[in-house]
């Protein structure tokens, strides 16, 4: 096994157990589609999932991947409803008075909107009277478009901050994050026995039209309550855990618990493959802390916007306290180790778990691994850097890789020697090998197909979903090129406010081709009496109020009137058509000239 916990029961049948009930119906077809024909959801893609456990697969990953194929409406309690296996998470049907609020209405419109039509189908034509984000991840609010009719006057709730984190995330790096998340899904290659077997936390993420509504209220402290149609909701501020925008709430009448994403039926990830700032695993476990001391006894059923819910007031607590100790004592051992001189690196050779939370099924390493969460852990608190001055000013992976082929005699013999280790069983160190032999060389088929099946064998152990399926898509691009990540219109540009819109074309400009230039500009949205100077000098794209904003007085070169949808065409390419514009209009271009466009298929596994 492969950076895995030991220990629990296979013989414990209660997840199952716990997954199967309150079952209600199934969708009777086997594909979601989008409106043009593109499939957004595959339910027969989780079949294979019907056999017993190959022997490519860790049995503990195949469990748990079992349980996430369950599909259907379930039954929580009365009144609260789930779709799950729909999509990578869940969404959450809550009936109120005059209809149903919807929480975390999954990644896209289109499972969002056939859950929804099964859930009417077993409970009626209920229309949407609220929804709930419960955190600032894409799979909790970008099917929004698919329960919410246009016009929709429906109060949406999410906790403080949610706006600006559901963009620093999902827009700033999302391509960066798009295409890493390729790897830790393994979203563009097949599924099955030999290849991704989901993704621990669920299946896969959903492939249909993801958009954004903004929040119409926000929950600001722990403790605050609110009515939606007739509902009563307690919450908990969570900021910082399993994301930096996040909360729990209670349903006081119905005695059932949401946790939101910060106690699901795996350990969790401290730093996401994909790459996200960094979560904080000491205020993670405090907030789990209080959650019990806030929510203990007064609820009945627990359950998460992923997996399966737990029933009863003892196994409530079992669970909220063994997912609390478990966060605490990652973070608490690290720090451990660390004040004693070991780094990242070390420490996730050496730290050992507890037999008592081995035990446990929902601590094991599906989505996050002790691993790679020690790491990150020890990055949150001193960085990048060990401390070793050699890890100043290392040469780049490529340099560094022609070096190691220089000192091997050249890439045969850096491939050879790669070889001798893996038969030997280290695949660990001839991963490293081999990565440098491609690196050093990346028209050598050899090293890439040995590097390939080295990966092939890595992943064969692994019990962490994400680093298996890190493993079989590095594996595929060494043998058969990058393969294109599909990206449509995300459908959040509309919700993002002007300055966040300006933010996303500062992260664009080409630093170097800009040197030289100096362009100011006015911008005037009468849609929203917003007004904005955007300067563009030394490089960098700022803005500020109109008058005298980023150090920049005086009249600008050009003047823009417009509308914000007007702004988002123009952005789009689409030119000036219906903008008021004083001044020369051709200084847009220069700004629009130095505006790079990410790349989401870059390379990963070769240079």
């Amino acid at each position: 096994m492969t950076a895995t916990q030991e220990g629990a029961d296979f013989g414990d049948r209660t997840d199952f157990a716990n997954a199967d009930r309150g079952f209600l119906a199934a969708p009777e077809y086997r594909q979601i589609e989008t409106a043009d024909g593109k499939v957004a959801w595959d339910f027969d893609a989780l079949s294979f999932l019907d056999d017993d456990c190959p022997d490519t697969v860790n049995p503990s990953l195949w469990r748990q991947s079992q349980l996430c194929a369950r599909v259907g409406l379930y039954q929580v309690v009365d009144g609260v409803y789930q779709i799950r296996g729909f999509d990578l998470s869940n969404m959450t049907l809550i009936e109120g008075t005059a209809g149903v609020i919807v929480v975390d209405p999954l990644v896209s419109a289109e499972p969002a909107a056939a859950g929804l039509a099964l859930y009417r189908k077993v409970r009626g034509d209920k229309p949407v009277t609220g929804v709930i984000y419960t955190h600032s991840h894409i799979d909790h609010f970008g099917g929004v478009g698919g329960v919410l009719e246009p016009g929709s006057k429906a109060p949406i709730l999410a906790p403080d901050g949610f706006m600006a984190e559901a963009v620093s995330e999902n827009v700033y790096a999302g391509t960066a994050m798009l295409r890493r998340g390729m790897y830790y899904s393994a979203g563009t290659t097949e599924h099955g026995p030999t290849a991704g077997v989901g993704m621990g936390l669920g299946y896969q993420a959903s492939a249909g039209t993801v958009g954004l509504v903004p929040p119409t209220k926000s929950i600001t402290e722990t403790g605050q309550e609110e009515t939606v149609d007739g509902v009563r909701f307690v919450f908990q501020m969570t900021p910082g855990t399993e994301a930096p925008s996040e909360m729990n709430f209670l349903l006081p009448d119905h005695r059932a618990l949401c946790m939101a994403e910060n106690a699901t039926h795996n350990l969790h990830n401290i730093l996401t493959l994909r790459g996200a700032k960094i979560r904080d695993a000491r205020i993670w476990s405090h907030y789990l802390g209080q959650a019990l001391d806030l929510f203990a006894g007064k609820a009945d059923v627990v359950f998460a916007s992923h997996h399966w819910p737990t029933w009863g007031e003892p196994e409530i607590r079992q669970f909220l306290e063994t997912q609390r100790d478990l966060y605490g004592y990652l973070h608490d051992q690290t720090l451990r180790m660390m004040n004693q001189g070991y780094v990242g690196a070390e420490i996730a050779e050496l730290i050992q778990m507890p037999p008592a939370l081995d035990a446990a099924w929902h601590t094991h390493g599906y989505y996050g691994s002790v691993s790679h969460n020690v790491k990150a852990i020890y990055q949150r608190y001193l960085g990048w850097y060990s401390g070793h001055p050699s890890d100043l000013w290392e040469q780049t992976p490529v340099e560094t890789a022609k070096r190691y082929a220089i000192c091997f005699g050249g890439v045969p013999n850096l491939v050879a020697k790669a070889r001798e280790y893996a038969d030997d069983g280290d695949l660990r160190f001839a991963a490293q090998l081999l990565k440098h032999a491609v690196f050093a060389d990346p028209a050598n088929q050899d090293a890439k197909s040995t590097l390939a099946d080295v990966f092939d064998r890595l992943a064969l152990g692994a019990e962490c979903a994400t680093w298996r399926n890190c493993y079989v898509t590095g594996a595929d691009e060494l043998r058969n090129g990058v393969r294109p990540t599909a990206i449509g219109s995300s459908g959040m540009a509309g919700a993002l406010s002007v300055p966040q819109l300006f933010d996303t074309m500062a992260i664009r400009v080409d630093g170097p081709k800009a040197w030289d230039l100096k362009v100011v500009t006015d911008w005037h949205f009468t849609d929203l009496d917003e007004h904005y100077r955007l300067t563009l000098q030394h490089g960098v794209l700022t803005y500020g109020p109109q008058s005298g904003a980023s150090g920049s007085v005086g009249a600008a070169d050009a003047t823009f009137t417009l509308t914000k949808p007007q702004f988002l065409a123009v952005l789009g390419g689409g030119g000036l058509d219906g903008v008021e514009v004083e001044g020369d209009p051709a200084v847009l271009q220069q700004v629009t000239g130095v505006l790079d466009e990410p790349d989401p298929n870059f390379a990963i596994v070769t240079p």
